[in-house]
């Protein structure tokens, strides 16, 4: 019977952290693999045939072994790029590694026969989409902040007169730099009289800045929803910005045409999980009030004042088909 829950995830990563901390806590067997430490330190031998149409074979890391039918979920958090264990290679050398071990090892993770994925990792990249996201929440009946995606400075300033003010948010995360650390740049109110011909050269995320009355993180995992409105103390624009410690926290009840929105969200993309940022305009309990921002298909909890209960949440979906599999 499979039973063991595949944890893909880098060594440093206090979210997994929490959720393989509690799946000892049930006993449930659990293999953690960074799969960019392909290696000496981690081998495997991958099979497969007519005769039996699934992979087969060992993955062994440093302390421990699993064979690909044992695994009844795969909890996938955030493993370290591939690129990152070929750096000291010469640029082709190091990105026919990457690649060759992404499609390979990568390949057979991402098709275990039976598993549950939270999330998989294809599913993840199809959401990560921000033009796609808007798209579906709109799709799906919530409110969403009019937005224009553009490299013209005269469509940005039309935009603006209409929909003003304005803030700018960007498509991904700030790359990381030569000395290795990633960054972040926050939604920030523009001035459209800086737009100019500098804009043409690439894509910008522009949106009608919500009057808002409060910000609301929602985690959906599985089929229980977290909600926490949040507040900075200093009235940021962008909340992420500051110190989280500093955030204020309080529960708050997601309404059920939006709850049921979250659902159908989910499951049109393929995901069980993921992190739902909302703008507040009044009254928490009409969901007229509630302006869809944006899904993170792998976002972090760890640090919402729920996370033990969010941890739980995780365990029950990781273990929920262990009985009866074969």
């Amino acid at each position: 019977m499979a039973s063991t829950v595949l944890v893909v995830t880098a060594l440093e990563d206090v979210t997994a952290d929490r959720v393989v901390a509690a799946l000892n806590a049930r006993e449930v067997p659990v293999v953690r693999v960074d799969p960019a430490d392909i290696g000496t330190a981690l081998t495997f031998g991958f099979r497969i045939g007519a005769d039996r149409p699934a992979w087969r074979g060992r993955l062994r890391t440093a302390s421990r072994e699993v064979e690909p039918g044992e695994v009844a979920a795969v909890y996938y958090r955030r493993p370290t790029p591939y690129c990152t264990r070929f750096a000291h290679l010469p640029r082709q050398q190091r990105d026919f590694a990457a690649a060759e071990a992404r499609h390979g090892l990568g390949g057979v993770l991402n098709a275990l026969s039976g598993a549950r994925y939270v999330n998989h990792p294809t599913a993840v990249a199809r959401a990560e989409s921000k033009p796609a996201q808007l798209r579906r929440l709109a799709r799906l009946g919530l409110r969403i902040p009019p937005t224009l995606i553009t490299n013209d400075p005269r469509a940005a300033q039309e935009f603006a007169a209409v929909h003003g003010p304005v803030v700018c948010k960007t498509f991904r995360g700030l790359p990381a730099g030569d000395d290795g650390r990633a960054g972040a740049i926050w939604t920030q109110r523009v001035d459209p009289g800086t737009f100019d011909d500098t804009l043409a050269v690439t894509a910008h995320l522009f949106q009608a800045e919500i009057p808002k009355t409060g910000d609301v993180r929602v985690t959906v995992v599985g089929r229980r929803v977290f909600a926490q409105q949040i507040a900075a103390p200093d009235g940021a624009l962008d909340w992420r910005r500051g110190d989280w410690d500093a955030l204020l926290h309080a529960p708050i009840t997601v309404p059920p045409p939006v709850e049921a929105a979250l659902h159908a969200y989910l499951a049109s993309f393929g995901l069980v999980f993921g992190c739902f940022d909302f703008a507040l305009t009044g009254d928490g309990d009409d969901p007229e009030h509630w302006t869809a921002i944006e899904c993170n298909p792998n976002g972090q909890w760890g640090w919402l004042p729920d996370a033990d209960d969010i941890t739980e949440a995780f365990a029950d979906l990781l273990t929920v088909e262990r009985k009866g599999r074969s």
